[in-house]
């Protein structure tokens, strides 16, 4: 039977082999892209580690959005509070790369899809297993793309939790990716040396020929006349990347290139005056009315002790302090340093009768819903640039920025930053 069914013909179309015709497909150029990947892959995933560790996911069930994550979270460490531009550079990073791969990630693909028609799709149990591993690195890599994508594009069309799902994905991805590669690095690095990069950036359409026949039949048995050089093909993709990296990374660097990110949804002009700096999500989006915010509203306090209700003025009256920090998100979008003044939370700390609390629980006036409520270690109450902000860049908070009162710490993501504060409970 399994003789029988190893002499079926291919069906017409992409299975057969005369179907991939182009003659610079080969070991050599896709080597060469998967060079890149390999590379860019593990930063990437490194990255995304240490952005979800930022969240402090192990202090509290508030802060973390991947609860049974199990063994999967054996590296998470306290947060550091130093340097203050931490998360900024490391999600930055993230995202902007993640977004600079995707040209090369599609050549990848492109250059080894004869490998996905294969014929039979199953011949064996090694063969099985091999082409399992395939579906797992390909089906992976592009759910990471996709879902980071849509997620950084503000599209949040999830069946989910977005922090779940991607670091669900990121896990089997990078498991297929570590078999991937321990299994094809020998042959890589074989068609890595077959080739000279120079030679091929100088070689013209004419002198264009397919690769000697390669075992993983990658090379057209059947190739077409040239119409792009291998030279063309990098070019092309690395103009793509380098096209993404201009109109995403000025969001994440600042300055002059943040109007080149024409790719940032929160880019947009924030209008004019001293609260005018990018937002992740405005009052009105959220639910928190002027009513929440306006003259009733009392900031309370508790720890060892009786509690304190205070009013703002009341905060206004004690001895302010000033920092400057920025605020930086998961979508990989930062300010630059914004000028806060408020009230330290370590001398809150002191006068919640806890000095040396080891944490504090924020939690915002705002509905109930994800990052309302938010715990900081001690490292992070401790730090004299962790505020209880009141005023930023010489004026009153505006209220899309979290008027009457906000948290805003060195080195923390955004979200964790918590705006419209109503409540600081100091625990030890």
């Amino acid at each position: 039977m399994a003789g029988r069914v190893g002499r079926l013909p291919a069906p017409p179309g992409p299975f057969r082999p005369e179907f991939w015709r182009s003659p610079i497909r080969g070991p050599w150029l896709t080597s060469v892209f998967g060079l890149v990947l390999l590379i860019g892959i593990p930063l990437l995933f490194v990255t995304g580690l240490l952005s979800y560790a930022s969240y402090n996911p192990g202090l509290s069930p508030f802060n973390d959005e991947t609860p049974d994550k199990g063994i999967l979270g054996f590296y998470l460490f306290s947060w550091p509070t130093q340097p203050y531009w931490l998360y900024r550079l490391l999600q930055g990073v993230h995202v902007t790369l993640g977004v600079v791969l995707v040209p090369v990630l599609l050549a990848k693909l492109w250059s080894v899809i004869p490998k996905l028609f294969e014929w039979l799709p199953v011949r064996s149990v090694a063969h099985g297993l091999e082409r399992l591993s395939l579906l797992m690195l390909v089906g992976g890599v592009i759910f990471e793309f996709v879902t980071g994508i849509l997620n950084i594009q503000l599209y949040y069309v999830f069946p989910g939790s977005f922090y779940r799902l991607h670091f669900y994905g990121a896990w089997v991805f990078i498991a297929a990716f570590v078999v991937h590669v321990s299994l094809r690095l020998g042959r890589m690095t074989r068609a890595l040396r077959s080739r000279s990069l120079g030679a091929e950036l100088r070689t013209g359409l004419a002198h264009t020929l397919p690769e000697p026949p390669d075992p993983d039949g990658l090379v057209p048995v059947s190739s077409a006349a040239p119409t792009m050089t291998r030279r063309g093909a990098l070019g092309m993709v690395g103009a793509g990347s380098l096209l993404l990296l201009v109109v995403t990374a000025g969001q994440s660097i600042g300055g002059r290139l943040r109007a080149t990110a024409l790719l940032a949804p929160h880019n947009r002009n924030p209008g004019s005056g001293p609260n005018a700096f990018q937002i992740n999500k405005t009052a009105a989006a959220v639910g928190v009315t002027p009513q929440l915010v306006g003259t009733d509203w009392r900031l309370e306090i508790h720890g060892r002790g009786p509690g304190l209700v205070l009013t703002r003025e009341q905060l206004l009256a004690m001895l302010q302090h000033t920092a400057a920090l920025p605020i930086a998100c998961v979508e990989g979008w930062s300010t630059e340093d914004q000028h806060w003044s408020g009230l330290r939370l370590a001398d809150l700390a002191a006068l919640a009768g806890m000095p040396d609390a080891g944490s504090v629980l924020v939690e915002s006036v705002q509905p109930p819903g994800p990052f309302t409520k938010v715990v900081l270690r001690g490292n992070q109450i401790r730090d004299p640039r962790s505020l209880l902000a009141l005023r930023v860049n010489g004026a009153d908070l505006s209220l899309d920025h979290g008027y009457p009162a906000r948290v805003i710490v060195p080195a923390n993501p955004g979200v964790n930053n918590t705006k419209w504060v109503g409540r600081l409970t100091f625990r030890a």
